[in-house]
C-alpha cells in the first residue's frame, strides 16, 4: 500500500468523522471534544496549505453494553487521531465506572494488541468500537462477585450531593489550560462543557467531591480573573440512577460557537444561549452576562 500524503491522511480522518457522525447522530453516542481541531483540519484540507494542523482530533464514542443479569453498563471510548493517522494507530482509551482499574488496564491492553494485529494502516475506530462491544462484558464479569456487589450497594445507600458549578473566566485561550479542563473533567467523571475565548465559560456537574476537586485544580492555574458565578447543590438518596437523572449534559466537551473578532477569540453568545436553552439552563445566561437571551 502506497504511503499517504499528509493531505490524504487529513481527508481520510475527516471522512471517518463524517461517517461516525452519520452513524451515531445522537449526541449521547458521539461527541467531538475539540471542535477547534476539527476546524483546523477542515481549513488545512480546503486551503491545501503547507501548515499541518497542530492539534489532534479528539472525540468520545459511548457504548451501552449488557452484562450479567441483564444489567446495562456504559463504556466510553476516548479517541484521539494522531496527525498521521491512519498510517499510525489511533489513541483509544476505554473507561467505565463498571470496570475496576485492573480490568480497565487489561481491556485497553488487549484492544491495542487487536488493533496492531488487524488494523495497521487502515481506519479502525469502528473496528475498535465493535471489538469493545463484543468483548467488554467478559472483562466486567471476570471480577464480579457478591462482595463487590455488596460494596457497591453500601456505597449507593449513602446520601450524596450532586453539584453543578458554573465558572466564569475573563478569557480562556491557552491550549494547555483547555486541555487540562477537558482531561480533568474526564478523569473525575464530570459532565458539562467549556467555551474557550473571551469570556470563558466552564460548567461541570457530578458528585460534589469531584466538582470541588476540579475547581481546586482549575483555580490554581494562572488566570486574569476566574470565579464561580453560580453553584447548584442537590441532595440525593445515593443511587447512580438518581445521579444520572440530574445531569443536564451526557459527557464533557469543548464547545466553539462561530468564533469571530480580530483574533477569532470571541464566541457567538446567541448560539451559546440557544445551546443552554436546549439543555434547560437558559436562566444561567443572565447570571453570566446580565442580559436575557433571545
Amino acid at each position: 500500500m502506497a504511503k499517504m500524503t499528509n493531505l490524504e491522511e487529513a481527508e481520510v480522518q475527516l471522512s471517518e468523522l463524517d461517517l461516525l457522525s452519520s452513524m451515531f447522530p445522537d449526541e449521547d453516542e458521539f461527541i467531538v471534544t475539540d471542535q477547534l481541531a476539527v476546524a483546523e483540519l477542515k481549513h488545512y484540507i480546503d486551503n491545501k496549505t503547507s501548515e499541518i494542523p497542530s492539534s489532534k482530533v479528539q472525540f468520545i464514542l459511548n457504548v451501552k453494553q449488557e452484562v450479567a443479569d441483564a444489567t446495562t453498563v456504559m463504556l466510553s471510548l476516548s479517541c484521539a487521531l494522531p496527525l498521521n493517522y491512519p498510517a499510525v494507530l489511533p489513541e483509544i482509551t476505554v473507561r467505565s465506572p463498571s470496570l475496576s482499574r485492573s480490568q480497565q488496564i487489561q481491556l485497553n491492553t488487549d484492544l491495542k494488541i487487536y488493533l496492531k494485529r488487524n488494523c495497521s494502516g487502515e481506519v479502525c475506530v469502528l473496528n475498535a468500537r465493535e471489538w469493545v462491544k463484543d468483548h467488554a462484558a467478559s472483562y466486567i464479569d471476570k471480577e464480579l462477585s457478591s462482595s463487590s456487589v455488596t460494596t457497591l450497594r453500601t456505597m449507593q445507600s449513602k446520601d450524596v450531593i450532586f453539584t453543578r458549578l458554573w465558572i466564569y473566566s475573563h478569557h480562556i485561550y491557552n491550549k494547555h489550560k483547555r486541555k487540562n479542563i477537558v482531561d480533568w473533567s474526564k478523569e473525575l467523571a464530570l459532565s458539562g462543557f467549556s467555551m474557550p475565548g473571551k469570556p470563558g465559560v466552564i460548567c461541570v456537574e457530578g458528585p460534589q467531591s469531584a466538582c470541588e476537586e476540579f475547581w481546586s485544580r482549575v483555580r490554581r492555574l494562572t488566570w486574569r480573573r476566574i470565579l464561580i458565578r453560580h453553584r447548584e447543590d442537590i441532595s440525593l438518596d445515593g443511587s447512580h440512577a438518581e445521579m444520572q437523572k440530574q445531569r443536564k449534559f451526557s459527557s464533557f466537551e469543548e464547545k466553539v460557537f462561530d468564533a469571530h473578532g480580530t483574533r477569532g477569540n470571541h464566541m457567538d453568545l446567541g448560539q451559546l444561549y440557544h445551546f443552554l436553552d436546549e439543555k434547560g439552563c437558559a436562566d444561567v445566561f443572565q447570571m453570566y452576562f446580565g442580559v436575557e437571551g433571545c
